[in-house]
């Protein structure tokens, strides 16, 4: 209905608004709760970061849960919404706004004609960071969910087109952060301090050698930050850091990547009296579907009347949605967004208010 599509739009502008980074999603957490509040009788489960809503607990049937990240990315509002980001240097350019907004949709669609099973909607924390997947999933899996669906908008495909991949959609990745510790010195006499330099360009070039080797699939290590030493024209540096983004549709391929890679910073370290250290972050599991999940999705598409499309390459792109495939059979699926639609986590977009009547829809007709 035109006035519920109107509800939901604002509540997507209400929470760009006010986007929050992964783990501090405070607000957004209270609106989206506020709204559930405000016009559906959902049970809530609010359970620190992140809350839950239940529909027809006690119906009969395996029950159905959805998720929906609610977090934003560090990156500046540059492009002129009437609703832009009042918080600077942080703003809604992955979609988040628009999935947690979709969700609330569909809690108003079971409010005017319930589902025939439970009906769980999970608005996750943390998703960029890979921080807020796990705990949701491990919860759901207690809770006796047969099955979970997500969604993610895509550009590049067709508006309001449904976009599928079978098995491995999204790959495994993870941060390394390797950090190198010597001794400086004076400029003039480099040979009297422990400059770190040498060693982080040679980890550098092993990592690529190692990555480029023949792998059961892709294997990608990508440099995103280097330093070493201050600048300072007379100073020889002593210490410095290396950081790394490991990528590879197993995991099992990513970790050996990473003992690899620290065992030879490690050792390189050694052999020239540096104090060595590294550090995880941002983890993500590979993200695979499950094949009867997915064919769901298909007939769920059909019956919304919307083109399916088979994506013959994973998405690079990691998603913690992979703890969820790991705990319960799911499957997540992909919007197009238009083929020259402006690409994800990038100043220029901003999430299309479009397909939220696809995105509601095609879930609708997965939980029936």
């Amino acid at each position: 209905m035109n006035a519920e599509l109107e509800k939901i739009q604002y509540l997507r502008h209400q929470l760009h608004r006010c986007a929050e980074l992964s783990m501090n999603e405070l607000r957004t957490k209270r609106l989206l709760m506020d709204f559930i509040r405000e016009n559906t009788s959902c049970e809530m489960v609010d359970m620190d970061s992140r809350f839950m809503c239940i529909i027809g607990k006690d119906k009969p049937g395996k029950p159905i849960a959805f998720r929906a990240d609610m977090d934003a990315l560090p990156i500046p509002e540059t492009i002129a919404l009437p609703y832009a980001s009042e918080n600077e240097g942080v703003s809604h350019k992955c979609g988040h706004d628009g999935h947690s907004a979709c969700l609330c949709g569909l809690a108003l669609e079971f409010m005017k004609k319930p589902a025939g099973r439970p009906v769980y909607l999970m608005f996750q924390p943390g998703e960029e960071i890979g921080a807020g997947g796990k705990a949701c999933a491990e919860y759901l899996k207690k809770a006796g969910v047969s099955e979970v669906y997500a969604f993610h908008n895509l550009p590049g495909f067709p508006l309001n087109s449904i976009v599928i991949r079978e098995g491995l959609t999204q790959p495994a990745s993870e941060g390394l952060a390797l950090r190198f510790i010597g001794q400086c010195s004076h400029a003039s006499e480099p040979e009297k301090g422990i400059n770190p330099a040498e060693t982080i360009a040679k980890t550098v070039l092993f990592a690529e050698t190692i990555s480029a080797e023949p792998h059961k699939g892709m294997v990608l290590c990508t440099v995103t930050g280097m330093n070493a030493g201050t600048g300072d024209f007379g100073i020889s540096a002593g210490e410095g850091a290396l950081f790394l983004t490991l990528r590879a549709e197993n995991e099992d391929e990513m970790k050996i990547l990473e003992r690899k890679i620290i065992e030879f910073a490690e050792t390189e370290s050694a052999s020239r009296g540096l104090d060595f250290s590294y550090e995880i972050h941002d983890y993500f599991p590979e993200t695979r579907n499950d094949g009867a999940c997915l064919k769901r999705v298909r007939a769920a598409a059909g019956l919304a009347g919307k083109d399916v499309i088979e994506m013959k390459e994973l998405w690079r792109a990691s998603e913690d949605f992979g703890y969820y495939t790991k705990n319960m059979p799911g499957a997540i699926f992909y919007i197009g967004t238009g083929e020259k639609a402006s690409l994800l986590h990038t100043p220029e977009y901003d999430f299309p208010d479009e397909i939220i009547e696809t995105a509601v829809e095609v879930m609708r007709n997965l939980a029936d």
